[in-house]
């Protein structure tokens, strides 16, 4: 197969047959969309929605040192994580640079599986080979599991109630960032209550082979309580709704978690060295000293939509970036979240706007997220 072309999920003929609009997403042919974007958005935050993210990056980390190797890889003490439970972390450059955010599963005393983005995948599976070697030669195993998952999403306040109808997992007892072994229509899954989308929901790790009928069978069960599929663009207005940051466009290499204002996944306290911990202190030690640009959310007054790139100004000077914008089916206005100088990153600081194609659009400073779910 020719590197330039794209990855097909095992759910591949099914999106079609939808009528889905295919995009190539990070070397993966994915669903854009089945119908309306905006309607496949609301359907998450009413009722439910259901995802196909095979494209995600599985890898499996094994062996009686797997805890000491990810807290020398890795920002966080994932060797205090219970068996069951999963974090939120990054892997970053020995220069304190973010390489990819992860969520990491600890599937047994042993056994972690850590979830990469798409694009970075490749990026994580080496730099956990190369530390695994590099320092000491831990006793732990590194494997690429990526074509052994498919991974589906169920999103929204009915998602609960159409899982259990699947299921006889204990899902009231499923604590947000936790996972347990089970059955779901008959299919093994690993039942994670985790997302990306700001609501309830759960992510269904299973065989590919299984993956179809188990889209099937979610689709029946969710059908009377307004279950549809959606595809990628509502799952990022979702994301950006909910203030959850994204590799490319919040977080890089040119930034450290400090800069993105997520220094607390970072655990210094943990024993041991950690790859960056000398440039983490130091961008801890900055960023107390002399804020570095604050993540913000804006609300445009008008209706014109920033994007990615665009200059954030105040007083006709630059005093920021856009890193995501979009039109909020929630708000029913443009929002953006983007990196602003620390003077002007309060709630309501007058005089900000976006510069929209030499336009500067006036727009509102607010704290992130822009939506929060009522529990």
């Amino acid at each position: 197969m020719s590197s330039t072309t794209p990855r097909h999920t095992a759910l591949d003929a099914l999106h079609r047959s939808l009528g889905a609009t295919m995009t190539d997403f990070a070397g993966w042919d994915m669903p854009l969309r089945y119908g309306s974007e905006r309607d496949e958005h609301l359907a998450v935050r009413t009722k439910a929605g259901l995802f196909d993210l095979s494209h995600m990056g599985e890898i499996t980390v094994t062996g009686p040192e797997a805890a000491a190797l990810l807290d020398y890889a890795l920002v966080g003490n994932l060797g205090s994580v219970k068996v069951g439970r999963a974090r939120y972390t990054m892997i970053c450059r020995e220069d304190g640079g973010i390489l990819d955010d992860l969520i990491v599963y600890r599937l047994g005393e042993t056994e972690y599986m850590v979830v990469a983005n798409a694009s970075n995948a490749q990026v994580v599976l080496d730099a956990l080979t190369e530390r695994a070697a590099a320092h000491g030669d831990f006793d732990a195993v590194v494997r690429d599991d990526r074509d052994a998952y498919s991974l589906l999403a169920i999103q929204g306040p009915e998602s609960p109630g159409i899982l259990k109808s699947l299921t006889d997992a204990d899902l009231d007892g499923l604590k947000y960032y936790a996972g347990l072994p089970g059955t779901v229509a008959d299919v093994p899954a690993l039942i994670a209550r985790t997302g990306y989308t700001g609501e309830d929901g759960f992510e269904l790790f299973v065989a590919p082979a299984d993956a179809e009928k188990l889209w099937q069978a979610l689709t029946e069960a969710g059908s009377s309580a307004g279950l549809v599929p959606c595809g990628l663009s509502c799952r990022d207005t979702l994301r950006l709704e909910a203030g959850m940051p994204l590799y490319g466009h919040e977080l890089s290499t040119s930034l450290t978690p400090f800069d993105a204002g997520l220094g607390r996944v970072v655990k210094f306290e943990k024993e041991g060295d950690f790859v960056g911990r000398e440039a983490l202190a130091a961008a801890a030690a900055r960023a107390e000293s002399s804020p570095p640009r604050v993540l913000v959310g804006l609300i445009a007054e008008g209706r014109r939509v920033p994007r990615a790139g665009y200059a954030v100004v105040a007083g006709g000077k630059v005093v920021g970036e856009v890193t995501s914008g979009a039109p909020s089916p929630t708000l029913g206005k443009p929002i953006a979240m983007a990196y602003v100088d620390a003077a002007h990153s309060a709630p309501c600081t007058p005089g900000v706007g976006v510069d929209i194609r030499g336009s500067h659009e006036p727009y509102e400073v607010v704290a992130l997220p822009f939506y929060k779910r009522q529990k």
